[in-house]
Parts: C-alpha cells; sequence; structure tokens
C-alpha cells in the first residue's frame, strides 16, 4: 500500500516540475523574443488570461496548446520541456522524459527528446489503453507525422478519413489539418510517432 502511495506522489511530483519549467520557459522564450502577451496571445490564437494562468504555473496546458504557443514564438514543444537537442549529444535519463498527455484510462504520451526549433523534429511514445482518444486541430502547413505500431492497433483519423495501422506496421500522415489518434481495438495500443514540423 505505501509503495502505491509513493508511487502516485512521486508522479504528481513529476507532472508539477514539467508544469513549472514550462511555465519559465515559455516566458523566457517570450522575453527573447520581445514578444508580449497580447502579440502571443493573438499570434497563438490563445486568451491572455489562458497565457498569465500557464506563465504563472496556475495551469496545466495540453499538447494542443503548448504546439500553437511553439509555432507562434518560432520554437518546438521540446525546447518547452527541456528535451530539445544540445550541441553534439544531449543524453537525457529515463526519469527526465516529460509526460504530456494522460487518458482517463491510463494512457500516456510522452516526448522522448527532440531538436529544437522553429524547425524542429519530435519523438513520441505514445500508450493508449482501449477507449482512448488523442484529437489535434492541426499543426504548421507541411507538418509531417511518421507512426510505427508496436502492440495493438492504431485508428488514425485525417480530417473525414480513417486509417488503421497494426501491429508491425507503419504510416506516414500531413497532419497540418484536423486528426486524431484513437485506440478502437480491445487490447492496450503502443506506438511510437515523429513530428516533423518546418518553420512557417
Amino acid at each position: 500500500m505505501t509503495k502505491k502511495v509513493n508511487l502516485v506522489t512521486d508522479a504528481n511530483s513529476i507532472a508539477s516540475s514539467v508544469n513549472e519549467a514550462v511555465s519559465q520557459r515559455i516566458k523566457l522564450y517570450r522575453k527573447q523574443k520581445k514578444m508580449s502577451l497580447d502579440e502571443l496571445s493573438r499570434r497563438a490564437g490563445v486568451s491572455k488570461g489562458a497565457l498569465v494562468e500557464i506563465e504563472g504555473c496556475k495551469a496545466n496546458p495540453s499538447i494542443a496548446l503548448l504546439c500553437r504557443l511553439a509555432a507562434a514564438m518560432g520554437v518546438s514543444v521540446a525546447d518547452f520541456v527541456d528535451v530539445s537537442s544540445k550541441p553534439t549529444v544531449h543524453l537525457i535519463a529515463e526519469d527526465e522524459i516529460p509526460e504530456l498527455w494522460k487518458g482517463d484510462m491510463g494512457g500516456r504520451a510522452r516526448l522522448l527528446a527532440g531538436s529544437g526549433g522553429p524547425d524542429m523534429t519530435e519523438l513520441w511514445m505514445w500508450e493508449m489503453q482501449p477507449g482512448e482518444k488523442f484529437a489535434s486541430p492541426g499543426h504548421p502547413e507541411g507538418t509531417l507525422e511518421l507512426f510505427y505500431v508496436q502492440t495493438g492497433t492504431l485508428t488514425l483519423g485525417v480530417q473525414d478519413h480513417l486509417y488503421v495501422v497494426k501491429t508491425g506496421c507503419s504510416a506516414t500522415a500531413r497532419t497540418d489539418v484536423p486528426h486524431f489518434y484513437e485506440n478502437q481495438g480491445e487490447h492496450p495500443l503502443k506506438f511510437i510517432m515523429t513530428v516533423n514540423e518546418k518553420a512557417s
């Protein structure tokens, strides 16, 4: 029983430290780029109030929101969570890999590594339980995502089309349009995803 409580506490502590790092870096990049809250709000299509909450570490921004803020500032989500590449080689320990999405049934998405923006590449590990879904309104023009399904079956929705990616199979998709990932199967789903986004 004690072990379980400690694990939950550790998970909450890690999530809190990720949020703190994200809020500090968003504020730092905004100041470096001499961008006011009003300007960032306009560019990212996010309310000024929401930005104040994020920078004050009082909100837990979604992946989609982080993507919009990163694009508006010409950086990558990996820059926000400090898993972007540093000169030559940057090693990232397992306990430093941020979890940026949690499903209602225990699924999760972790940003394993990424390059700095504005031209950026990110490497993600997604785990989804049956019935879990993540939807995105779309990334900047020209964004490409690569998928490899390790276990289970990925249902990939891009605009009005559905694609089924089975265990051991791969896919590529232009994701500058509304899209979603879903586990419509009966077994857990685990897939690796790479996002390649070009500066606009």
